[in-house]
């Protein structure tokens, strides 16, 4: 009987010490998923902020530097610095005589060859996405790609217009195809609009279901 104590007595302390390092197993990959996410925020934002200050210390004369009068660098200054000064041009440029330099200098580049066509390529880009009229992407859609049997999400950004348009028999879309987990660079395609499937998932969504490699699935919506 004492053996057999004994070895019920080993069982229950092996069990006991497996569902300690079991919790402890959790409790350690619970902490991860908690700070993993604002610890890399963190320092990302850190880093990009570092950057700018030594971007902005090296077009700033030494003179004119706030750490050469407080005598310590002091981390977001020159982001501090950059967006007054971005400030400062904008309502600069709306009014009158801010206009008529834009246009100048607008002039002026046009009469570029090569440099026209960069600087109406990156107008139009930062205007579709500064612009709070118009969203860079409005629908969230499933279509086969590049052959068929193989689904890939797109991005609708807008109906097809122009000479594509005409060309093209029927409604057709324009649908941005982005690469994971980089969602930066990718395809445009031209799609007719029966051959989509479109989905309830926002944008913000689908671009999370590309940037984690399809991990963050969002739930389906429930019905109203």
């Amino acid at each position: 009987m004492s053996k057999k104590r004994k070895k019920k007595s080993a069982e229950q302390k092996s069990s006991l010490i497996g569902r300690f390092f079991s919790k402890l197993k959790t409790y350690l990959f619970t902490g991860i998923l908690v700070t993993a996410p604002v610890g890399m925020t963190f320092y990302i934002a850190y880093n990009l902020i570092i950057y700018i200050d030594k971007w902005s210390n090296a077009i700033v004369p030494p003179k004119f530097r706030f750490s050469e009068y407080l005598g310590v660098e002091v981390p977001g200054l020159g982001v501090a610095v950059i967006v007054t000064a971005l400030v400062l041009i904008g309502m600069f440029t709306t009014g009158y005589v801010g206009r008529f330099f834009v246009r100048l200098g607008e002039r002026i580049v046009s009469k570029m060859p090569f440099i026209s066509s960069i600087y109406n390529l990156l107008k139009q880009v930062f205007e579709t996405f500064f612009s709070g009229k118009k969203q860079s992407f409005n629908q969230v859609v499933l279509l086969e790609y590049p052959r068929k049997g193989v689904w890939v999400i797109g991005f609708v950004s807008a109906k097809t217009g122009g000479e594509i348009g005409k060309k093209i028999k029927g409604k057709v879309l324009n649908v941005f195809v982005p690469t994971t987990p980089n969602p930066t660079s990718g395809f445009l395609i031209f799609v007719k609009e029966e051959e989509v499937i479109k989905l309830d998932m926002s944008v913000e969504e689908g671009l999370k279901l590309v940037i984690s490699c399809g991990i963050v699935t969002p739930e389906k919506p429930e019905k109203p």
